[in-house]
């Protein structure tokens, strides 16, 4: 319990310090030690994260600390901390969540409850295509990569589409 904690922290401050700024990876994408698409589709999956992260802290600026959204939010924080260790394993630059707070996100954030559960299924949907036609075949090559890839896509399959339907059915 105490690894879970730690673990669950040490998100919680990464994206923190990504958020504001104090934290970007290695200087120079030069330094990175994969090719260029490995990077790139690394780089796709903590953007689709931070996107994430970002509509569900504004629908609960909006509707309160509600459910399922207050569960996968943390989630999502710790999907982020899995995807920065690795970029900083391999030097490839961490961008900063530009989305979180932003005035387009929370202007996304529907008028219900039950809209924005719509929207979260719709966008698990639309993250296992992006895992699968894109990020997976980008890093066939990385089994560490791979890997962590396909443990981000099962929780959003197996975890966060079930919560977002449940919720959208209410």
């Amino acid at each position: 319990m105490i690894t879970t904690t730690r673990s669950t922290a040490k998100a919680v401050l990464m994206s923190a310090l990504i958020a504001a700024g104090l934290f970007a990876g290695p200087a120079n994408a030069a330094d990175s030690s994969v090719p260029q698409p490995v990077a790139a589709a690394l780089t796709t999956a903590l953007q689709d994260e931070y996107h994430a992260e970002a509509f569900y802290d504004a629908v609960m600026e909006k509707f309160g600390a509600v459910r399922p959204f207050a569960n996968i939010i943390r989630a999502e924080q710790m999907h982020q901390a899995i995807l920065i260790d690795i970029m900083t394993q391999y030097g490839v630059d961490i961008p900063a969540n530009t989305e979180l707070k932003s005035v387009g996100i929370r202007a996304a954030v529907p008028a219900t409850l039950a809209e924005a559960c719509t929207m979260g299924v719709t966008a698990e949907i639309d993250n296992a295509g992006l895992y699968t036609d894109r990020l997976l075949p980008a890093v066939k090559d990385y089994a560490d990569i791979t890997a962590a890839f396909n443990t981000l896509s099962d929780a959003s399959q197996q975890k966060h589409l079930p919560a977002f339907q449940r919720c959208a059915a209410r």
